[in-house]
């Protein structure tokens, strides 16, 4: 049959596989009907045919676990709407420990899910194996039992889709393959096709969709957009009936032999995620590649079948009726790709998900949906959006030797602070030399490699993984204290900086930024960046440097966000631009209440109250160098940061270290800046300052200048919601007993049901206790005072309940005079 591919459309979406699918699919129940999906080859012919179909509902963020639930939802409706048979199938799953630190693990999982509102029960091996009777469980100590996860057809489903998306007026062109994207004034307008006849053609649109699965990156390409992603091979076998195993079965995972089972026809489907990855594609893909697998490879899948018939022995006679080798995309990081590209206006990306396409694509297709039609986000997609990434993330082979390692994290242990090992490192301070010279063990965070901690004199600076205190904490807790009784020295070159100049500068931010920026040079303004909704797409501090011109200091993870996000908001006919200087300006962070001190022993400048008060910043001479000084503080300490030209870095850190030595200066990483802001009840963005927050459930309204008539972006629903008040606020909890440790993410339970999770926590060394902050929601009214400070708390650690105290200032020097003294 002869098809047409319309000249224009409202919406063009690359690729027919199942997140395309469910893409168009949701784009159309929410009003378009005008959509076109072009599919090169078949629909689902990519990996979407190849994959197992499971669907687990619990991920480690909130908002990730919500699409996941969706997808259940609509996967267990979508048969009864299109009378297509989906493969749905609600059967639970299994997830055993073998150690105590996976149960650990699992236990602090099944906390999450409470909050999250998914069921999870910790059950025993015994337990385990009455559900699953052909399994092994003596060797086992437990395991989790999630009765609303299930599994699916992935080719029915994304067909079921097809036909929801059509009835509703979507068009769906197989064999056209999409040979350029088409852009004028800096957005896509258009794809330009050839189909299986050799005919070619454009169509113009106003929106253009890349979910071309492992392709993805190659369509990026054709317009500038990096899409990182890079395909590894992915395994799974099919064998023949196996007794003991009956249709009911849950999903079976055993991480710690880094593998899963699913029933299928009386036998099983047996894969896994290995941890050393092989990937694949490196020269490109070959077409066509439609329904086609890669060569067996027994050698790379010997790990997983030699743990998969330890906790199966009947899978060691078991036949084996299909090996599969289908290769899939992963990303640097786990998880998928999501969002605009900034780049490209109106180019929007949903791809790479990691083996996880099933069970997202219910949840992702609605969230790009929604996106593409609201024109921004409509909930926190931080942990997928394609601006969490940075053009260098694009490079081929950075991303080859990383996804050898992100492939097995579905399995690895999810230790807390666990840094990724592979591709290191790219981005380096002009200090790093010195700082690894003086023992410093570093993370990473959007390349950057960054000083966490520093290891004591014969200590090695190597991080041993564990759920209670691990081998960092008592050279943390020195830096820590340093700060706060004499001082110390922090390299925070990392820091996203921008600077925007114009004659239009001012205005231009007074509509993008919550706080007043009207200001006098040489002042510092701290404030949110706001959605529609009022929720934080960022938090940064903001100094005056002229009449015309301003330095913004933002997160390290935040540049691209950033910058795309107020380049757009940039109207044409006002005269400003935005600039990243990331790279021009190391920044030194001295902190503590000696700071004064050694900064006097470097400038001449007077660093007094009266002279330099807290909020201020002005270049001073420090030592040989120029910088410029900032008096802010992210510990709660008298302190200033200095941005040094990079090339003048190691001369300024090392004229400081000289003077600081009679004054007892540290070295000092970012796990005692952390454990230093938690007890000052600071906010970071990402974890209490999300798209979903707001400045008034966060506590942060006095940052916000709602008392002027001036208008900001965001600024009506704040207004809604303070005329209609609080149902959630952000509070500080600090543990009764001191040997209890937190790590973020643990259930808030107050008067016995649950109220919340920890959205950060750590050690306070000055305090002698744990701290965490979380909000606490009332849903049955309002989160006022005596809601907040009438409950009794408690939060589950790992399964374990403790108990906790509560409050809505900062646990330490709560009046906020250390910082100014």
């Amino acid at each position: 049959m002869t098809q047409t591919v319309p000249t224009h459309a409202r919406a063009v979406i690359i690729g027919g596989g199942i997140i395309g699918c469910s893409t168009a699919y949701h784009l159309a129940r929410l009003g378009w009907a005008d959509i076109v999906l072009l599919e090169q080859g078949q629909l689902s012919c990519g990996t979407t045919w190849h994959a197992a179909g499971l669907v687990g509902q619990l991920r480690s963020q909130q908002s990730m676990t919500r699409l996941i639930r969706y997808s259940t939802q609509l996967y267990g409706e979508l048969e009864a709407e299109t009378g297509l048979a989906t493969g749905w199938k609600n059967c639970g799953s299994l997830s055993v420990a073998r150690t105590g630190d996976r149960l650990t693990q699992l236990r602090r999982s099944a906390a999450s899910a409470r909050a999250y509102g998914v069921e999870c029960e910790i059950i025993s091996a015994r337990e385990a194996g009455e559900r699953w009777p052909a399994m092994r469980t003596d060797d086992l100590v437990g395991a989790a039992w999630l009765p609303g996860d299930g599994k699916a057809n992935p080719s029915d489903l994304t067909q079921a889709l097809a036909r929801g998306a059509r009835r509703r007026g979507a068009r769906i062109l197989e064999r056209t393959q999409v040979t350029a994207v088409l852009a004028a004034d800096g957005a896509a307008c258009g794809v330009r096709w050839r189909d299986a006849a050799g005919g070619e053609g454009e169509t113009r649109c106003d929106v253009v969709v890349n979910c071309a699965g492992q392709w993805a990156k190659a369509v990026g390409r054709l317009c500038g957009v990096v899409v990182p992603l890079h395909s590894a091979e992915h395994y799974y076998i099919v064998t023949e009936r196996i007794d003991g195993v009956r249709p009911d079965l849950p999903v079976l995972r055993d991480p710690d032999g880094f593998v899963y089972f699913k029933e299928e026809v009386g036998g099983l489907v047996m894969g896994g995620f290995e941890p050393d990855a092989k990937p694949w594609g490196m020269a490109g893909i070959p077409e066509p590649f439609e329904f086609r697998l890669l060569p067996e490879d027994w050698n790379q899948f010997e790990i997983l079948m030699d743990n998969a018939i330890r906790r199966v022995p009947a899978l060691g006679n078991a036949g084996v009726k299909q090996f599969v080798n289908g290769p899939e995309s992963f990303t640097p990081d786990n998880n998928f790709i999501l969002g605009e590209a900034p780049e490209l206006r109106n180019f929007f990306v949903g791809a790479a998900f990691n083996s996880m396409g099933i069970a997202s694509a219910g949840g992702a297709g609605l969230a790009l949906a929604e996106w593409i039609v609201a024109g921004e986000p409509t909930m926190d997609l931080w942990p997928v959006d394609i601006r969490r990434f940075a053009r260098f993330n694009g490079n081929d082979r950075w991303l080859r030797d990383r996804v050898k390692e992100t492939l097995g994290l579905h399995y690895a242990m999810p230790w807390p602070n666990r840094e990724l090992e592979s591709a290191r490192p790219l981005r380096r301070s002009p200090l790093y030399p010195l700082l690894r010279d003086r023992g410093a063990c570093f993370g990473t965070k959007m390349g950057w490699e960054r000083a966490n901690w520093f290891a004591t004199a014969g200590a090695v600076p190597a991080v041993e993984y564990s759920y209670g205190r691990q081998n960092w904490f008592a050279a943390s807790a020195e830096e820590h204290l340093a700060a706060r009784t004499g001082v110390a020295l922090f390299d925070m070159t990392s820091f996203s900086k921008f600077v925007v100049k114009g004659r239009d500068a001012e205005s231009v931010l007074q509509q993008l930024l919550a706080n007043d920026v009207a200001v006098p040079v040489g002042r510092t303004v701290y404030s949110a960046m706001l959605n529609e909704r009022g929720g934080f797409e960022s938090d940064l501090t903001l100094t005056r440097l002229a009449p015309d011109e301003f330095l913004l200091v933002t997160g390290s993870a935040q540049a691209t966000r950033d910058l795309s996000y107020i380049e757009r908001r940039i109207p044409p006919e006002r005269r400003c631009a935005i600039v990243d200087v990331t790279g021009a300006y190391a920044v030194l962070a001295v902190m503590g209440p000696r700071s004064r001190e050694l900064l006097s022993r470097l400038s001449t400048a007077d660093l007094g109250n009266a002279a330099f008060p807290f909020g201020s910043s002005r270049e001073i001479d420090l030592g040989y160098a120029t910088v410029r000084a900032t008096r802010l503080t992210y510990v709660g300490e008298l302190g200033w940061e200095l941005y040094v030209p990079v090339e003048q870095a190691a001369s300024a850190y090392e004229a400081l270290c000289d003077a600081g030595r009679e004054l007892g200066l540290r070295d000092a990483g970012y796990y005692a800046l952390d454990s230093l802001r938690l007890e000052k009840g600071y906010r970071a963005w990402g974890r209490e300052l999300t798209p979903d927050d707001t400045p008034l459930e966060a506590g942060l309204g006095f940052a916000v200048k709602l008392a002027t008539s001036v208008p900001f972006t965001g600024r009506a629903a704040l207004e809604r919601q303070r005329a209609a008040g609080l149902k959630r606020r952000l509070a500080v909890l600090t543990l009764a007993d001191p040997d209890v440790t937190l790590w973020g993410g643990e259930l808030i339970v107050r008067d016995g049901k649950p109220a919340g999770y920890l959205t950060s926590a750590g050690y306070g060394h000055t305090l002698r206790r744990a701290v965490g902050m979380g909000y606490v929601v009332n849903d049955e009214g309002l989160a006022d005072d005596a809601f907040i400070l009438g409950g009794r708390y408690q939060l589950d650690v790992a399964g374990t309940l403790a108990d906790a105290s509560i409050q809505l200032r900062a646990p330490y020097d709560p009046a906020a005079v250390r910082p100014r003294t």
